[in-house]
């Protein structure tokens, strides 16, 4: 008999649940904001919080427990861009909106996204060459009638 038996398995062996929130860390990571449901939103959230206190950190341990569990595209991102946003603060990195619930099959669903944004660049637009209008000659748009039927298509309905 298992006692004192931590965290969620959302009916998964240990195998899936490791690949299911290395894929959802790192896809949090990446584009910044993801939707999943809530059951899968709260296990992944000590996960998340512990990882950028690793990232923060910075030494040589911290780094082989980070690449352990992120994708390397993943890992390269919190360590330039997430852990120097929250150099200043002390947890509470995620927050967790709460949504409705799924369509398909009553699933409570919940966003998840960082507390501090990414500050947004400012991207000058390159200057572009005026160009003299031109006059352009319209043709004039052909008018379409609908297709009619070819009455050989259609199946004979008389009396029976």
């Amino acid at each position: 008999m298992k006692k004192k038996v931590f965290g969620r398995k959302l009916s998964r062996d240990k195998n899936e649940r490791k690949a299911l929130f290395k894929s959802l860390i790192s896809s949090l990571i990446l584009s910044e904001t993801i939707k999943t449901t809530q059951a899968k939103a709260k296990a992944i959230k000590p996960e998340i919080e512990k990882l950028v206190t690793k990232a923060k950190q910075g030494n040589e341990s911290a780094k082989t427990v980070l690449q352990k569990n992120l994708s390397r595209s993943a890992f390269e991102k919190i360590l330039k861009d997430i852990a120097p946003r929250f150099s200043n603060r002390q947890g509470g990195y995620i927050r967790l909106i709460k949504l409705g619930k799924r369509f398909g099959d009553d699933a409570p669903m919940a966003v998840i996204e960082w507390t501090e944004k990414a500050k947004a660049v400012a991207v000058m637009a390159p200057k572009t060459k005026e160009v003299k209008n031109k006059e352009v000659k319209k043709v004039p748009a052909k008018k379409t009638q609908p297709k009619k039927a070819n009455p050989s298509s259609r199946k004979a309905t008389k009396g029976k």
